[in-house]
């Protein structure tokens, strides 16, 4: 199996200390808050721009499902599940031939979908604008959109580690009269040539993403969060990360 860039590690978890605060005043500093790294959002759309790179956002407890819906677990990897929202779906994302293992939950209209691959390989270097353009030109086909989109926030990032070159990308764009946040994350291995992906798409119509940011998009990713060590494997190797010399390498034990 291939490399799986687990949430527990892609997104730095991090809460307000204050115990005082009433419900008005964390909706208020919800409300009030400014992404550090994209001026053109505030509220709700910058804390969740700002959470899927790992940054600092004003939470002052575990966002959690209010209306608790159907379970999934991913046939290949039990530890992708999570319950989801009332009015919601999953599909099953498994190609062998890419070693994608993933899941789509699409509400029961179609208008809100939040996608996670957390883990494909494919043979050589593959750059991380060519893995976020087919996230949105898909995304594009599925709601029909034909259109320019207005891109409202991007980031492009590099890392350079040891034998690996770790690549991650974000858009946040609106489109119709809807809005997205597509993020990409690449770790490219040179001494296999392979690179090893995971992305993940949460759109909704603009007029609703904020309040499915804290119904849907972030209740199900902080279930996949806790996660326990001894259980934990990352490169879906049959190590738990405990037990590995190297959790992101499923080459290697």
């Amino acid at each position: 199996m291939k490399h799986l860039n687990a949430l527990v590690i892609i997104f730095a978890l991090i809460f307000s200390t204050s115990c005082s605060k009433d419900d008005n005043n964390d909706q208020q500093e919800i409300q009030n808050f400014q992404s550090s790294i994209c001026s053109n959002v505030s509220g709700a759309q910058a804390i969740y721009w700002d959470y899927s790179h790992g940054l600092a956002v004003p939470l002052t407890q575990i966002p959690t499902i209010a209306n608790p819906g159907g379970q999934f677990i991913h046939s290949q990897y039990p530890a992708l599940g999570f319950q989801m929202p009332a009015g919601f779906s999953a599909q099953e994302i498994y190609v062998p031939q890419t070693q994608s293992i993933g899941v789509n939950v699409i509400r029961n209209d179609n208008n809100v979908v939040w996608r996670y691959v957390p883990s494909s390989s494919f043979q050589g270097q593959v750059g991380i604008n060519d893995i976020l353009a087919s996230e949105i030109n898909s995304m594009f086909a599925f709601y029909g959109f034909n259109g320019t989109p207005e891109v409202v926030c991007t980031t492009t990032s590099q890392q350079n580690m040891s034998v690996f070159t770790i690549f991650f990308g974000a858009r946040l764009l609106r489109f119709g009269n809807m809005t997205a946040c597509i993020w990409a994350r690449n770790m490219y291995d040179t001494t296999l040539n392979v690179t090893f992906t995971s992305v993940s798409v949460s759109v909704a119509p603009t007029a609703e993403f904020d309040s499915q940011v804290f119904n849907t998009f972030l209740p199900i990713s902080f279930q996949l969060l806790v996660i326990d060590n001894g259980v934990r494997d990352s490169d879906l190797d049959g190590t738990p990360d405990n037990q590995d010399n190297f959790p992101f390498d499923p080459t290697r034990q």
